[in-house]
């Protein structure tokens, strides 16, 4: 086997599989996503291959290759020369979905067959890399001319299969600037509290995918438009209030984005329930750990440069600028009020000319005040937190000042 070629670029990889496939008398094309955007213009994140070689056969002729879904006609392909992976699918027809996720059994079958299964006319095509001919039975490069998403075949069966495919619709349509056709969309809107029934960390999964991409802001206007936000987020937001989504800039984090996106649905400064949100919002979509705290912590910030910060003093002003998350904070105020996001920029340049800069090391630790004679209890954080305000505003300078201060300040709180 030849040495892998790093720098063989995907497409060619997935043609190798193609070539190799053929020359064993098999029947072999790109499919799916990856013709859809090759014949929008698009360069396809990775390729798929669909052939009529049962997954045995596959595993045979690539040695190199992995079972991921082998029940299903799935292996996972290193492509001969080449470090990439390519998933090489054998064509099939699917059984009952009883689940509403995955068919109960598969039948491996023809192109025609396999094409009818799919979930859109636009990701149900075939392209013959060698030739460049296009296999189309369901009408996809018709709709690909005119911008349409539509489900093959009945779109309430495609839907009633898999109730994840709605959101997948709203994701590609916002992703590609489509328009989802009527049926389709309707389809969509009556079966929307299906949703409800789809596992959290698959809806979490989704939505995580169109908030980063730079066409979130269609994405959530399609969410709403399709009644999907009840079902996605199991929570009430108002009309929405501003355009924090639109303005976002296009690589912004996840984080950022789910800010944005409570602002306008009508989470307003101030309002009781911003906890209640990031509470809900971490079991609808299944967010991690630091998901949920980055975006409380977003939303308080944006609070707090919204309201406080201006009068605020220098330790606290420091403190927030010092937050690992400041930056995505103020990412999000420059949608919501650019010349305060300015004049916070512009401030924040000011602190960290001070001579202490913004986020110095604390002078004192906990081992410092037990030499002093102190002993740990609820005066400990107090007495620490007073002392590293002063050093933030240049009152303490040297490690001898800041154990005076702790001292004179334990004599207080003694």
């Amino acid at each position: 086997m030849p040495a892998p070629d790093r720098d063989l670029p995907p497409r060619d990889a997935a043609s190798r599989i193609v070539e190799t496939l053929r020359r064993a008398g098999h029947t072999a094309y790109f499919a799916g996503g990856c013709v859809r955007d090759e014949l929008l213009g698009r360069t396809p994140d990775d390729y798929d291959v669909a052939t009529d070689a049962t997954p045995e056969r596959v595993m045979t002729l690539f040695p190199r290759s992995g079972e991921v879904g082998k029940s299903f006609g799935v292996v996972l392909v290193q492509a001969p020369g080449s470090r990439h992976v390519v998933e090489v699918a054998t064509f099939r027809s699917d059984g009952q979905y009883t689940d509403s996720r995955r068919p109960d059994s598969v039948r491996f079958s023809t192109p025609e067959e396999d094409a009818a299964r799919r979930d859109f006319t636009v990701n149900a095509l075939f392209l013959d890399p060698i030739t460049g001919n296009i296999l189309d039975f369901v009408g996809g490069q018709a709709d690909l001319a005119a911008r349409l998403l539509r489900a093959v075949g009945r779109p309430e069966a495609r839907l009633a299969e898999d109730h994840l495919r709605a959101l997948r619709a709203v994701r590609l349509a916002a992703k590609l600037a489509f328009t989802i056709e009527p049926a389709t969309a309707h389809a969509i809107r009556t079966h929307a509290k299906d949703l409800r029934g789809v596992s959290r960390e698959r809806v979490g999964d989704e939505i995580e995918r169109m908030l980063t991409n730079p066409a979130r802001a269609r994405a959530a206007a399609l969410l709403r438009d399709l009644n999907l936000e009840p079902p996605v987020l199991d929570w009430t937001g108002r009309q929405a209030s501003g355009p924090s989504l639109a303005a976002l800039p296009p690589h912004a984090s996840y984080i950022a984005a789910l800010a944005a996106w409570a602002l306008d649905l009508g989470l307003e400064p101030g309002d009781a329930p911003r906890e209640a949100l990031v509470t809900s919002w971490r079991q609808s979509l299944c967010l991690s750990n630091e998901h949920r705290d980055g975006l409380a912590a977003v939303l308080a910030g944006v609070e707090v440069l919204r309201g406080p910060w201006p009068a605020a003093g220098v330790a606290a002003q420091k403190r927030l600028a010092a937050k690992r998350e400041f930056e995505t904070i103020l990412t999000v105020l420059y949608t919501l009020d650019l010349p305060r996001a300015e004049s916070t920029r512009s401030r924040v340049r000011e602190l960290a000319l001070t001579p202490s800069g913004i986020a110095p090391p604390p002078f004192l630790t906990g081992d410092d005040l037990i030499s002093l004679g102190l002993k740990p209890g609820p005066a400990f954080r107090r007495i620490l937190d007073a002392v590293y305000d002063a050093q933030l505003e240049d009152r303490v300078q040297t490690f001898e000042q800041a154990r005076e201060l702790a001292g004179s300040l334990s004599v207080k709180a003694g």
